[in-house]
């Protein structure tokens, strides 16, 4: 039988062949092909690149900037410029193509830089400009565009109370795209006539284009009111900024126009194209599992809602499978992904990744040869330098005999230092692709 070392091991390779699975560049290069003068998109027409003066590379998110460099290689002959927006730390060197370093998940002055030189591009190409966009997970945070009278102090205020108040990926988009004159398809509408390739590595449940970084590009079918109604939902009306209720009170009263919708003539100019997503890690992940000798199940790639409430089914999982080998029988593994949401109580550091962990910590210590892995395929769980964490069988001994109560530190929502004290934080540095958090359970 393993022991936990070769567990965590095993864990460890599974997660990179996740990783692996969704490495930016290589997803690029499957979806975009060159023939000579055509470019190959999938489901489209070739498209002919002599009807095209000058090719715009446009973007914004985690692994935007990787993205960007396969496309360049791509399009190593043609004349190229643009501009790319990327987390601090994520940064790539392009030919022809600027990087722009900027905050995320709260926005900044150089968000704000890179949206207005976005948008300038955007609005002075023609029917002879051809526009490949590299979007990725936290694309929203990064291309930061209020609108008249909303300053960004404002917008990132209003950013940290969703995120605090446990809003999911869904309702953060729904708001910003009504607060932003590049989200929810304003960006299409300033392109327009230009010819667009989207290409889009997934960081939402659904893998809806709408969603994913707010989609620029794609047609977006909440209104104003949904976004006012969120406000409503968190019991933000009265510390939402004056200047943002205010906006968006005048949306809802039609006295500014919403977002483009489904049909516009726009979006027959675009071409949106999931070049990478959680389902593909996850099943990269089973194939590496299964090479290991595990029995391997893909529970879902579309978990999320309360951490805590994922936590408890996936213990219950593992304790079913220990007990009565279902739904599959050890050496068990068990993958995972989405996203879920903590709402944040107290003063600690931690993600939702390293929390869903030391939810698990007595599960594991009540199912012997027991591990429970997750974290974020971007190497960032909410804001520390850790991917996640991992608990295996004995880390609440382990734990106990440091004095480390993983009571107390969930109290204060406290993950990232209980772990760092346990030496069971997972550190990937910037992977430079974002497809959600993996989660695996292993039961020996």
């Amino acid at each position: 039988m393993k022991n936990m070392k070769n567990m965590r091991n095993d864990a460890l390779a599974i997660f990179n062949a996740s990783l692996e699975a969704v490495d930016p560049e290589k997803a690029v290069h499957k979806y975009l092909k060159r023939e000579g003068d055509l470019l190959r998109v999938p489901g489209e027409s070739a498209v002919d690149l002599r009807d095209y003066e000058e090719v715009l590379v446009v973007g914004a998110g985690k692994a935007s900037a990787a993205m960007a460099k396969a496309v360049g290689e791509i399009l190593y002959d043609r004349r190229v410029r643009g501009v790319i927006c990327v987390k601090y730390g994520h940064e790539l060197e392009l030919d022809r193509i600027d990087v722009i370093q900027a905050g995320h998940p709260v926005p900044d002055e150089e968000g704000t830089l890179a949206a207005r030189e976005i948008m300038r591009l955007a609005s002075e190409a023609t029917a002879r400009h051809l526009i490949i966009s590299c979007i990725s997970g936290g694309g929203s945070a990064l291309l930061p565009a209020p609108p008249p009278g909303i300053s960004l102090d404002e917008k990132q205020y209003l950013t940290k109370r969703l995120l605090e108040v446990g809003a999911d990926i869904h309702e953060m988009n729904s708001v910003r795209k009504h607060l932003s004159l590049v989200k929810g398809g304003r960006l299409m509408k300033a392109a327009f006539p230009a010819r667009v390739i989207n290409l889009m590595l997934s960081d939402v449940v659904g893998d809806d284009p709408g969603v994913i970084a707010s989609g620029p590009f794609a047609p977006d079918n909440s209104t104003f009111q949904d976004a006012l109604r969120i406000l409503q939902k968190y019991d933000m009306m009265k510390d939402a900024p004056e200047s943002v209720l205010s906006w968006l009170k005048r949306g809802v009263s039609r006295e500014l126009p919403d977002t483009p919708k489904s049909g516009d003539p726009i979006f027959s100019q675009v071409t949106n194209i999931i070049v990478g997503s959680n389902i593909q890690a996850l099943i990269a992940g089973k194939h590496a599992a299964e090479a290991l000798g595990y029995n391997t199940l893909i529970l879902s790639s579309s978990v999320q809602g309360n951490t805590a409430e994922a936590a408890l089914l996936h213990g219950a999982i593992a304790r079913e499978i220990s007990a009565s080998e279902n739904p599959v029988s050890p050496p068990a593994c068990i993958l995972s992904g989405g996203e879920t949401t903590v709402q944040v109580r107290g003063p600690g550091k931690g993600g939702r990744n390293q929390e869903f962990a030391l939810l698990l910590i007595e599960a594991a210590a009540q199912i012997p040869n027991s591990l429970f892995f997750s974290a974020g395929t971007d190497g960032t769980d909410g804001p520390t330098d850790a991917a996640g964490a991992l608990v295996e069988s004995s880390s609440l001994e382990r734990a106990r005999l440091l004095h480390l109560y993983p009571e107390h530190f969930l109290a204060r929502n406290d993950s990232y230092h209980f772990f760092s004290s346990l030496g069971d934080l997972i550190k990937t540095g910037p992977t430079r692709t974002n497809v959600m958090d993996v989660r695996i359970v292993l039961v020996r």
